[in-house]
Parts: C-alpha cells; structure tokens; sequence
C-alpha cells in the first residue's frame, strides 16, 4: 500500500496520509520484534520476562504502541499534498 502511495499516486492528497500511515506501522512492527527480541537475549531483560508474557514485557510493548499511534497519528495530521520521495 505504501509503494502505491508513493509511487503509483506520487503522494498526492489523500495518499500522501496513507503512505505516512504505512510507513509507521512498518516501523512499529519493526520496532515490536526488536523489543520481544531485546528481552529474549539481553540476560537482564530475560530474567524480567523469560516467557514473554510477564508483566514487564507487556508494560513495554504497550509503551511503544502508545509512542507509535501517538507519533503516528501526529505525521499524519501533518502530511499534506505532495509526499517527499526518498532519494536512492
């Protein structure tokens, strides 16, 4: 969906807000396994949350979705228009 909005549309009005969204939640999804992997190998973390379902590892994640739709939710408000293509 992003790829399209950028690329098959340019950006323009309402695409420029999916392709923000888009690429957020890739990120965030990105940002959720470097957090489950954190606490499986770093020993101090896995002494927390062993299983991956204790407490610690869900007050974590759920700081970062809340970071996320917060950050989200503000680019998104603020794409307009034109989307900046990235430069290779």
């Amino acid at each position: 969906m992003a790829l399209f909005a950028l690329y098959g549309r340019e950006g323009q009005g309402g695409w420029a807000r999916i392709w923000v969204a888009s690429a957020a939640f890739a990120l965030y999804l990105n940002v959720f396994v470097l957090v489950a992997q954190l606490f499986a190998k770093v020993p101090a973390l896995r002494e927390l949350a062993p299983t991956q379902s204790e407490p610690p590892f869900a007050v974590a994640q759920l700081v970062v979705m809340a970071a996320f739709l917060w950050l989200g939710v503000t680019a998104v408000r603020r794409a307009r228009g034109a989307a900046a293509r990235p430069t290779v």
